[in-house]
């Protein structure tokens, strides 16, 4: 059995009433959106999010969850599902999950209109249920990823990005919304304020970790979802190329960030600029601070009642760390 099966063990039934009731509450009157998101619903993920609200939800109710719990599953997907559709657009980019994007597929104007669709379905399946306090974390969710992007393409433009302005990027952009999964799930059982907020600081670190791995994919040789050094041919600054900035010389700051900024298409340049970084330790410094978030995240849970469901949380924290992809 692979992690992610292991991982969803204790939610099985939970996770196929979800999807079916994922499916539903994307539908529509229109013949051409309906084909949209049966196209959208038959290649999903590894549906990490609606997993993290079941199993936070059923660890801190011993097991037992409610509509609010699928109700607040099926927004955070909506929401991650839109977003990752306006994100396509944004980077002009063909292909997700290795199949052809709504973009590629239907055009840029479909794909925004489709992607307000999501959002607007997910907003009005808490609003018509009256679940406000669910639906104030999914909003503040979605305002801070839109300004993570924003803060990210004001910093990329200078490429003056401190490690702490970094944090707040990653923060904001990635971590937010795993924040929001936890919080959400353990909203939907509780009203106890002080676990939220722990559920939610809990969703915030793997998040954190979560990006940080993925900033490393990008100086490794592994066969992953992206080529090597798309990063720097963005002109992102990750937080290996962030410390070994900090840790060179004048002149190989300059060599570095010039590479970036005008060689970014040189394949032999982005290898040497990744060689660089390599050097200087920026891999091994950004693994170090991935397993402290890890630790974090893992140390926020230890007091909580052992149970599958907390099990599987661990499971979900450590596949973070070892995903290959």
């Amino acid at each position: 059995m692979n992690i992610t099966s292991q991982i969803k063990q204790p939610i099985m039934q939970e996770m196929e009433l979800f999807e079916k009731k994922f499916y539903e509450s994307m539908s529509s009157k229109v013949a051409l959106l309906n084909r949209i998101t049966y196209y959208i619903v038959n290649r999903k993920g590894k549906q990490m999010r609606p997993m993290f609200v079941f199993l936070t939800a059923k660890m801190l109710s011993d097991g037992t969850i409610n509509e609010r719990t699928y109700r607040g599953a099926c927004v955070i997907e909506l929401i991650h599902t839109a977003t990752l559709v306006h994100d396509d657009v944004v980077d002009d980019s063909n292909r997700r999950r290795g199949f052809f994007s709504i973009n590629a597929l239907w055009k840029n104007k479909i794909a925004v209109l489709v992607g307000d669709y999501l959002l607007s379905k997910g907003l009005l399946l808490s609003i018509d249920h009256g679940d406000f306090d669910l639906l104030r974390i999914i909003s503040v969710a979605v305002r801070e990823m839109s300004e993570g992007e924003l803060l990210q393409i004001e910093k990329a433009r200078r490429l003056d990005i401190t490690e702490d302005v970094y944090y707040e990027i990653i923060r904001q952009k990635t971590a937010t919304l795993i924040a929001a999964c936890c919080a959400l799930g353990a909203k939907s059982v509780s009203d106890d304020e002080v676990q939220v907020e722990n559920m939610r600081k809990f969703g915030e670190l793997i998040g954190m970790a979560f990006q940080i791995k993925d900033d490393l994919f990008d100086y490794t040789d592994e066969a992953i979802g992206k080529p090597t050094g798309i990063d720097i041919k963005e002109q992102k600054m990750t937080l290996p190329l962030i410390y070994a900035l900090n840790h060179c010389s004048d002149k190989e700051k300059s060599w570095c960030i010039n590479s970036i900024k005008n060689h970014n298409k040189n394949k032999k340049r982005v290898k040497e600029v990744i060689q660089f970084v390599k050097d200087k330790n920026g891999l091994a410094y950004a693994e170090q601070k991935m397993v402290q978030f890890q630790q974090e995240a893992l140390l926020l849970i230890k007091d909580y009642p052992e149970s599958v469901y907390k099990d599987s949380l661990t499971l979900m924290v450590n596949y973070v760390m070892e995903r290959k992809k």
